[in-house]
């Protein structure tokens, strides 16, 4: 039966890149909106160019937050780090956004569902460090990005590879999901090295690669995967994902 939408949990999502925003590049950005409206609830969507008042004001307005995935990499000065020849550019108005999304979120305890590039942000926001170039400074067999397409006018991206995850048996995630071990996709070269405060590293790939982390600071919903549930179309761990992110919201908004 379909929600009415005064009941559906507000949940804002920011853009992925500031140029995609200005070039109305929205292909990869929608999978976010479908994946939140598919769980019940409301997508809203966050400009990166917002002052910081508007922003505020916005984030007032809102019951969750999705993290999205992002082709920039978190600049490294903020978890003091030199920058890696592989590293991409940072996004400022990502960033930006992100933060100030992130310490609304933690001040007034509304949940978060971080994925990708949102791991990461989390995760520096919370004073962890992160390796820049998984391929490079691990040298893993895992592949844990698409590989380059060798035809360079091929109009279609190299598909997404999948790896396996396992979960710690006492996590919030396996236990929703009701499994230790699930497969899930993967397209990124960059990870969690040292988790932030309060934040538990949760699930894992074969390679020790950190692939999903939890917020353990109080009772607040917050959670981190460094796969892209909002991809994985029909997939019971990413159903699972957003359906607790929605049900954590409409908590949120009780508690409120």
């Amino acid at each position: 039966m379909a929600i009415e939408n005064h009941s559906r949990p507000r949940i804002g999502v920011p853009y992925r890149t500031r140029n995609e925003e200005v070039k109305g590049i929205r292909g990869k950005y929608e999978d976010y909106l479908h994946a939140i409206e598919q769980a019940g609830g409301k997508s809203v969507e966050i400009s990166l160019a917002l002052p910081s008042n508007e922003l505020q004001a916005l984030g007032e307005t809102l019951d969750a937050i999705v993290l999205p995935g992002s082709p920039a990499d978190v600049n490294r000065a903020l978890y003091g780090a030199p920058r890696h020849p592989e590293s991409a550019d940072a996004d400022a108005d990502l960033e930006r956004t992100d933060l100030a999304l992130l310490e609304h979120a933690f001040a007034e305890a509304k949940p978060v569902l971080a994925i990708c590039y949102g791991i990461q942000i989390l995760n520096v926001y919370l004073g962890g460090g992160l390796i820049q170039d998984i391929p490079s400074e691990l040298r893993t067999a895992i592949q844990h990005s698409p590989a380059k397409n060798i035809h360079a006018r091929a109009s279609e991206p190299a598909p997404e590879p999948f790896h396996a995850v396992h979960f710690a048996p006492d996590s919030r995630i396996a236990k929703t999901f009701c499994a230790l071990d699930a497969q899930v996709n993967s397209s990124h070269h960059q990870s969690i090295r040292e988790p932030g405060r309060n934040l538990r590293v949760v699930g894992r790939a074969p390679d020790g690669v950190v692939e999903a982390v939890e917020w353990t600071g109080d009772s607040n919903w917050v959670t981190g995967v460094q796969w892209h549930p909002e991809r994985m179309t029909g997939d019971a761990l990413a159903q699972t994902l957003f359906r607790e992110l929605i049900a954590a919201a409409r908590g949120a908004t009780v508690r409120g």
